[in-house]
């Protein structure tokens, strides 16, 4: 009886199975060509190809085809072939250029390019810009801001904090304390017209204030929780009492070591009397226009985008009410904020940004 076909020998290389397995763990990377990955693999261990079809559930042909494909070409031979088709309209050299004038360039009587005005000047089509700028990651018509902090003592502060966050003190307490100030209590000109398919909620653009209200907050860094009390003003006072709140709330025996901004609120003869009087009370402060590296602005985002950018308040009674409900809320179901940046990773950051700025403005 005539003996059926001897499938190909694989053999690898130390190399090549390091490539082969970073194929299969590689993130995005498209299944197919992870499974042709795991067909080499599993031949190479000298599987046939009817027990590696049998094992990755395949058919045994498309095992066959993908086993000869790397024997014959190696790592290249599990890619697909270019795919027939009309060739490209635009060469390299061209795109580059798109992309320099796009970078270096404005047009005329503009703060930007947009695809119709890029498209005008190269002589393409804006589909063709919009597909150049889409792969190099190019958004003209897109902005962002930003605000170096100029603290003589910022590269202190933020290890001080950041240590805080990573490494807290034991038999203590870390709290992040800071005030939400004029919240606005504002009411539609008109009903809303509510969310139903096909078709977004809708609000008018206009409003009617009914007041303002403030916000102080104290988020508990490990637990998560948050201490909250609304107020009319946010002066030194006000703040006083607050802090009165916030200690009612601590166990006796723990230290408290505070992290908040350098508003002047914080820092009047009477606010310093009351943490001189309080030896377990730590004051940490943030550096100067480096609000983000304070925990409970990012609690502050949250409550404005869930409770209050959307909602409709006749009166300081009710934004109150809604404030004091999401804070109620949050704290029957805790979630601490997760720090993982270290202060070497922060600083490093910045010190690339700030190299990548002073070489665009020489």
């Amino acid at each position: 009886m005539a003996s059926g076909r001897v499938a190909v020998s694989i053999v690898l290389e130390e190399a090549e199975r390091t490539a082969l397995t970073a194929l299969i763990r590689k993130h995005g990377a498209p299944q197919s060509l992870a499974m042709r990955a795991r067909i080499v693999l599993a031949a190479a261990s000298g599987l046939s190809n009817k027990e590696i079809a049998a094992k990755l559930d395949v058919c045994a042909h498309t095992v066959g085809v993908w086993r000869k494909r790397f024997a014959g070409e190696g790592m290249d031979g599990l890619y697909d072939e270019p795919r027939p088709g009309a060739p490209r309209q635009i060469g390299d050299e061209e795109i580059a250029a798109t992309i320099r004038k796009t970078l270096e360039t404005r047009p005329k009587g503009s703060t930007h390019w947009s695809l119709r005005t890029m498209a005008k000047a190269v002589g393409h089509a804006p589909s063709t810009i919009h597909r150049i700028w889409q792969a190099f990651g190019l958004q003209p018509h897109r902005t962002e801001t930003f605000k170096l902090s100029s603290d003589p003592l910022f590269v202190e502060k933020v290890r001080d904090i950041v240590g805080l966050y990573l490494s807290p003190p034991e038999r203590a307490v870390v709290l992040c304390i800071d005030e939400k100030s004029q919240v606005q209590a504002l009411d539609r000109t008109q009903p809303l017209l509510p969310m139903r398919p096909g078709q977004a909620e809708r609000r008018t653009h206009d409003y009617t204030r009914h007041g303002t209200t403030s916000l102080f907050a104290a988020l508990d860094v490990a637990a998560g929780t948050v201490v909250g009390q609304c107020m009319p003003r946010h002066r030194a006072q006000e703040f006083r009492k607050f802090l009165d709140a916030v200690e009612r709330n601590v166990p006796a025996d723990l230290d408290v070591h505070v992290i908040m901004d350098n508003y002047g609120t914080h820092k009047t003869k009477l606010i310093r009397n009351w943490f001189a009087k309080r030896p377990r009370w730590h004051v940490h402060f943030t550096p100067t226009s480096a609000s983000w590296i304070n925990q409970v602005e990012r609690f502050f985002a949250m409550l404005t985008d869930r409770a209050i950018r959307r909602g409709v308040f006749r009166s300081v009674a009710q934004l109150e009410a809604a404030i004091t409900a999401y804070i109620k809320t949050a704290n029957a179901n805790p979630r601490p904020f997760r720090w993982t940046k270290s202060a070497n990773d922060i600083l490093a950051s910045i010190q690339r940004f700030c190299l990548r700025t002073l070489a665009v403005s020489n």
